[in-house]
């Protein structure tokens, strides 16, 4: 098996007048002579939207990572490279960024991609038409204007090291129609759709960088998980990500099996308003009372690894390991709390699972185990992704869910700012002033170290007030008919077709 790396780089935005230099801007020369026909890729649940500005699932965002690009894009290492716009700078008071777009660049329905698509995109993220902003860093925008005909500029309200991270907002041309027509400037361009089915992509050949190997690819729903071995090993897909450890262990010797992390924080997450989770010394009896091992150990063979907070490993520069031992497992701890909190007789509570994920609902069933140690009853209602998207995170109406959430950008502000009290995205209702005060400190630092410091302390925040159970970044285990081979995790939720290629 291939074991992807830990670490990677985060790009340092606190040393101003950064600027980003072209690499490679030829699409000629990027092309491959191989012409593969297709690849079928499994999916766990449709794509819930077709706008890159609107998609809520980290499963949609990593398909459309391959059909729309920002003015800059992270590769496999971290890094945030050049892509609709071939350079940037940064003033030296950290409020102006300049970005030269790469010249000839075009859209998938041949048109170049302009000045004005560019400041449209921004400004639709911004939520210039009267919408909260999509991204919440981009509330601080002052202004996005054309300097020239190739050269944009944005200017903000305050200094922000973390805001180049967040220029991975797709650019769209100005007069599209994103839900109904998706067009970008990524190497694989929309086809069609037949909903809660397939979706269809095939190769942009008049793409800026390296074009993919294969050229059409179908990507298959799979949202019963019993079926996925058998779909594979009968030929109707290819490829599937984030396999359990007993559907590889089904797996015959035609696949290649890829092994790394999934780059997720997953959880037991609690709605903090609703009884009993809003008392903290329930929470914090189910922090003692699940055991993250025996999780991984059931689930995994004890693959992957255990995580005591909103962070995981791959994100080095706020990842904290000491707080894997803030609630070291103890069922007698676990029951002092419940009668503290006047819970003796323990109670009873729904978890509420997307039925698509498997290791999720594995990991709730585990969990519903655990619980009876300490007579705490967890039932487990599966509900399919479009409910759960609606209901849980949407409307907020559960008492608790196992989900993995991951970081959409490289920034701590990706991580943390979703516990804000009054963050649109804060589904699990946490609320702490000095959690808040932390936060706001951290966007507002403009030396790294502090900002550092200050998200850190936002991280020790949500485990010392249990505000979930952390338990693991999962392991992914991703199968590959041995027909195609180049399969590369990223240290974000994403997947990039243009790796894939036929074996030789």
């Amino acid at each position: 098996m291939m074991k992807k790396s830990k670490t990677f780089f985060l790009i340092m935005l606190a040393a101003l007048a950064v600027t980003l230099t072209a690499c490679g801007s030829g699409n000629k020369a990027g092309k491959s002579d191989t012409d593969a026909s297709s690849i079928t890729i499994g999916i766990a649940q449709d794509l819930d939207s077709l706008d890159p500005h609107y998609a809520t699932g980290a499963g949609t965002k990593e398909i459309l990572f391959n059909i729309y690009e920002g003015l800059v894009k992270p590769d496999k290492d971290g890094n945030l490279n050049p892509a609709v716009a071939e350079s940037s700078t940064v003033s030296d008071d950290g409020r102006t960024y300049t970005f030269k777009l790469r010249d000839g660049i075009k859209f998938q329905n041949g048109n170049p991609v302009t000045v004005d698509d560019v400041i449209y995109s921004i400004n639709r993220c911004a939520g210039t038409d009267g919408k909260d902003p999509l991204i919440s860093a981009f509330s601080e925008i002052e202004s996005v204007s054309a300097v020239d005909d190739s050269t944009v500029e944005i200017k903000l309200n305050k200094a922000d090291t973390e805001f180049l991270s967040y220029l991975t907002c797709a650019i769209i041309p100005k007069d599209s129609d994103p839900a109904k027509d998706p067009i970008g400037t990524g190497p694989y361009k929309y086809v069609s759709r037949t909903e809660q089915s397939e979706v269809k992509l095939t190769r942009f050949d008049d793409y800026w960088g390296k074009a993919g190997a294969i050229k059409d690819i179908t990507l298959k729903v799979e949202a019963n998980a019993d079926s996925i071995v058998m779909d594979l090993e009968g030929g109707s897909i290819d490829m599937f990500m984030r396999l359990t450890d007993a559907q590889v262990k089904q797996l015959s010797d035609k696949f290649e099996v890829y092994e790394g992390t999934m780059n997720l924080v997953q959880a037991l997450y609690l709605n903090n308003k609703v009884e009993p989770f809003n008392n903290e010394k329930v929470r914090e009896a189910l922090s003692y009372a699940i055991d993250p091992q025996g999780i991984m150990k059931i689930l995994s063979g004890g693959k992957g690894e255990q995580i005591g907070g909103n962070c995981y490993p791959a994100f080095t520069k706020y990842y904290m390991p000491e707080l894997v031992d803030t609630y070291k497992t103890d069922v007698n701890k676990a029951k002092e709390l419940l009668k503290e909190a006047g819970y003796e007789n323990g109670f009873e509570f729904t978890i509420t699972a997307p039925s698509n994920y498997a290791p999720h609902v594995d990991t709730a069933q585990i969990i519903s185990e655990q619980l009876k140690e300490i007579g705490v009853t967890a039932k487990i209602e599966k509900i399919e992704w479009n409910s759960w998207l609606s209901d849980v995170y949407a409307d907020r109406n559960y008492e608790s869910t196992v989900i993995g959430l991951d970081a959409a950008t490289l920034s701590g502000s990706a991580l943390f700012g979703r516990y804000r009290s009054d963050a649109d995205n804060n589904f699990t209702n946490f609320s702490d002033p000095e959690y808040d005060k932390a936060l706001d400190s951290a966007l507002a630092a403009t030396d790294d170290a502090e900002k550092v410091k200050y998200y850190k302390q936002c991280e020790q925040i949500l485990t010392d007030d249990a505000a979930n159970v952390y338990i693991q970044d999962l392991p992914e285990y991703v199968a590959l008919n041995k027909k195609y081979t180049g399969y590369t995790f990223y240290p974000l939720y994403v997947q990039d077709f243009t790796t894939l290629s036929p074996a030789k």
